[in-house]
């Protein structure tokens, strides 16, 4: 990989893409556990760490959470290409979250809202990259990503609550200008984007009637970074107020 041409662009724009991050054989075994994962642990957790859009239908699960519960996925944290590639990026020694994954299931209208992933972290310096791997074709039709180019830049926008399961919080402002600077991300399977805390990013819902949208993701935070606390309780505060709301279990 050439990092230094992936940290200027990263840099520059917010976000960059890393084809075929991860070869085959590592994509093989990294979909293999998911696999498990969702066939053996998912079924036993809360609906705050697994989140359907009809709970009646296993085949609508669209995200999970707190995946550090299993020892794979706790491992997985320290991978030293997943590492490597996050430090480059943030510039300093890093450490990952616990891991999600995310799926638009055909059939389904699940849209992801505007949003900063850093709204929701709350950290200073904002020192935290995530990186997003496609598990398949990733296209406008089924729900690609979609970066404000340079939005990082600017520091966090207002966000108010969303009914979006898994989205608490999007952007209230979002407007034609934000649009005019939207780049539709299409990946192959195993093809990275990264992009940084404050980078504004949604998707449309998935509009295809047979193919799914599913990502693996991992977010880095710097050792630099420090929580805001008090606007971290603000965020936890609004999101349990959403989760008792739809009658999720914690």
């Amino acid at each position: 990989m050439n990092a230094p041409e992936f940290k200027a662009k990263y840099d520059r724009d917010g976000f960059v893409v890393v084809p075929q991050f991860l070869p085959k054989s590592l994509l093989a075994e990294l979909l293999g556990q998911l696999d498990r994962y969702i066939r053996d642990v998912a079924p036993t957790l809360p609906d705050a760490s697994a989140f359907y859009e009809d709970k009646q239908r296993p085949e609508t699960l669209k995200q999970l959470q707190n995946m550090a519960i299993d020892p794979f996925f706790d491992e997985y944290r320290r991978q030293p290409r997943w590492l490597s590639l996050a430090e480059t990026m943030l510039g300093e020694p890093g450490e990952a979250k616990e891991p999600e994954w995310f799926d638009k299931p055909p059939g389904t209208n699940h849209v992801t809202p505007p949003h900063q992933d850093n709204y929701y972290f709350c950290l200073t310096p904002p020192h935290v990259v995530t990186l997003w791997i496609a598990l398949d074709r990733v296209d406008e039709e089924n729900g690609c990503l979609r970066y404000v180019r340079g939005s990082h830049l600017a520091g966090v926008r207002p966000h108010g609550r969303s009914k979006v399961l898994g989205f608490s919080q999007g952007i209230t402002d979002y407007g034609s200008a934000d649009r005019e600077r939207e780049v539709a991300i299409f990946l192959e399977p195993g093809d990275l984007v990264l992009h940084h805390g404050n980078t504004i990013h949604r998707a449309d819902a998935n509009r295809s009637a047979t193919r799914h949208r599913r990502a693996f993701a991992m977010v880095f935070q710097g050792s630099s970074c420090r929580r805001d606390e008090a606007a971290f309780q603000r965020y936890k505060a609004a999101l349990e107020q959403q989760h008792q709301q739809l009658g999720l279990t914690v």
